[in-house]
């Protein structure tokens, strides 16, 4: 098992080493994965204590009409695909892709969301306020 771990770990060198020699090839290989791993990150959030420490201030509605994001909780990170209103609230900051900052009033809010128990109810009711969270 030893000897087969060193021999893969060579051998993905070697193809490196060979993408390396080919400067538009090591380009768009990192564009690739950058797309990549843009596209699979969910929405991991955290939530903060301080308004100054956060990403986007968000407030709570009543109704699912008065959202700009009707949100669902997962409960795991892998569930939280795109920016789809599926967030998983990390249990870093550092784990998180946004910080958010939840406010008393909607009138102090960059974003208005509803916390909604089924997953596929969550989606953009505003889809001018969907970059606040890309």
């Amino acid at each position: 098992m030893r000897i087969f771990a060193i021999t893969f770990r060579l051998t993905n060198a070697k193809i490196w080493q060979d993408i390396c020699k080919f400067p538009a090839m090591k380009t768009l290989l990192l564009l690739a994965s950058l797309l990549i791993s843009g596209i699979s990150t969910g929405q991991l959030v955290y939530s903060v204590d301080s308004k100054y420490d956060a990403d986007i201030k968000v407030f709570v509605a009543d109704s699912k009409y008065d959202a700009d994001l009707v949100v669902y909780k997962c409960s795991s990170k892998y569930d939280a695909k795109g920016n789809e209103g599926l967030w998983f609230f990390a249990d870093s900051k550092y784990d998180a892709k946004k910080k958010v900052y939840f406010v008393d009033s909607k009138y102090d809010a960059d974003l208005i969301i509803y916390f909604t128990d089924s997953k596929y109810d969550a989606e953009w009711r505003k889809k001018s306020k969907f970059h606040l969270l890309e």
